[in-house]
């Protein structure tokens, strides 16, 4: 079995990120015979500087954006049409509120020492784009950690301390630094960099390239 470490740096809040990776397991699948994946997810915060009670999306973007609201709501749409095809729930997507996500990756890095990592991310992805909870409420957070099976308790204890902090800045701060300024961003066997939301197909052509080319894992 050919083996292949794929890094992801994502944000919980970015809504391509989510697409990205269901793509992303879809190629996995088809290559899944000869191939053996693992997968790390990394952090990484649109918006690192977001406090207090959140904004309505489709605004807040608009703003950011420079665009106005009615082409972020298209555009919008148009990420739920591909998120439904891909088996996703974004039913909520324009009616979440902007929020913090720092909290949510602290408990996302201690769910990778559970083996649990890639579950939690996509049950905080189905919470702020298919329920449209707020993924900084600390309530929230324990509730997709309880329906995972995993210790509640405990996550509660990290919560409420500094825990991981650490490994969630170290991240943010390597990853910009070797010049990642947007997500979701895939590092192949520590070597190579994809960008982007790729389609099933592509990455099932890149990842052979890949291979062929002597990407093996570092």
């Amino acid at each position: 079995m050919k083996q292949v470490k794929i890094d992801i740096v994502s944000d919980i809040a970015c809504p391509w990120c989510a697409i990205g990776y269901a793509r992303l397991a879809r190629a996995m699948k088809q290559l899944s015979a000869e191939y053996e994946f693992t997968i790390q997810w990394h952090a990484f915060e649109l918006n690192p500087e977001h406090s207090g009670i959140g904004e309505p999306i489709l605004p807040a973007l608009a703003k950011k954006y420079g665009r106005s609201e009615e082409e972020m709501r298209a555009n919008q749409n148009n990420m739920m049409t591909i998120a439904k095809n891909l088996g996703l729930n974004f039913e909520n997507l324009q009616q979440r509120l902007t929020c913090n996500t720092f909290d949510a990756h602290r408990l996302v890095k201690w769910a990778g020492e559970q083996g649990r990592q890639t579950a939690l991310k996509q049950a905080l992805f189905d919470a702020y784009f298919g329920q449209a909870l707020d993924v900084s409420d600390h309530k929230v957070l324990l509730s997709c950690v309880a329906a995972l099976g995993l210790d509640p308790v405990r996550a509660k204890q990290i919560l409420e301390s500094d825990q991981y902090s650490a490994a969630v800045r170290e991240d943010e701060a390597s990853y910009q630094q070797a010049g990642i300024t947007s997500v979701p961003a895939f590092i192949i066997n520590s070597k190579y960099l994809v960008s982007g939301a790729q389609e099933p197909e592509a990455w099932v052509q890149t990842l052979l390239t890949l291979h062929k080319a002597g990407a093996e894992p570092v």
